[in-house]
């Protein structure tokens, strides 16, 4: 996707900046073109191999090139599906352009994600006229952001769900036919309206028939 840059997008950038531990999600490194009179050719994104993401994969971009490198990683990895002992270490998007003023998006599926505070992707930015910014700054514990940070996705602990599963297989093991206290209570009022009703008609059919001429005779 290419728009238009603004000062918010000033900086390479992973969007959306949270995930969740341990699950998978789609992200997308977002690159302002930051130079007036030079076009972005170029973005490599390296992967941390410390806190490897098994399973990664890149969404086609129109006009650019994808180039994924592996490397074998220091620690094999256990899944599933069994021991990993490669993940993609590198990704290179090329033979596009960004125009000056411009940003574009180049999205990534990884997953599932490590159980660490954050990831950072040091990700190195190449000009038409030969210019190379590196977006390899960490930012410190301070937050005070430097001149060239990394993108960096930050990762929170999965929330707990509510136990609404359990709350409805209890509802659902109640039988039907068992009358709640409100269902009882509205019961007896109906059938003591009855009674009134009922009650209330006799008294007036045996006024009526007291009060009836008897025929002459």
């Amino acid at each position: 996707m290419l728009g238009v840059a603004s000062p918010a997008f000033a900086h390479v950038t992973v969007q959306p900046g949270e995930a969740s531990q341990g699950g998978f999600t789609t992200v997308a490194f977002q690159v302002p073109n930051e130079r007036d009179d030079a076009n972005t050719v170029q973005l490599e994104v390296t992967l941390p191999l410390d806190n490897p993401v098994a399973f990664v994969s890149t969404e086609p971009v129109p006009g650019w090139t994808i180039q994924v490198e592996r490397s074998t990683l220091p620690k094999p990895l256990v899944s599933e599906d069994g021991e990993i002992t490669e993940a993609v270490s590198k990704i290179t998007w090329s033979g596009g352009s960004i125009t000056p003023g411009s940003f574009q998006r180049f999205p990534v599926s990884v997953g599932p994600l490590p159980k660490t505070a954050s990831l950072e992707f040091k990700a190195v930015q190449t000009y038409s006229n030969g210019e190379i910014v590196r977006w390899i700054d960490e930012t410190p514990a301070s937050g005070e952001e430097p001149e060239h940070p990394a993108p960096a996705l930050k990762l929170l602990a999965a929330k707990k769900a509510v136990d609404t599963a359990a709350t409805a297989a209890a509802t659902a093991a109640v039988p039907k036919d068992i009358a709640t206290t409100s269902d009882i209570d509205s019961a007896k009022t109906i059938a003591i309206i009855g009674i009134a009703v009922g009650a209330l008609g006799l008294i007036v059919a045996i006024v009526a028939l007291v009060r009836k001429p008897k025929p002459a005779s």
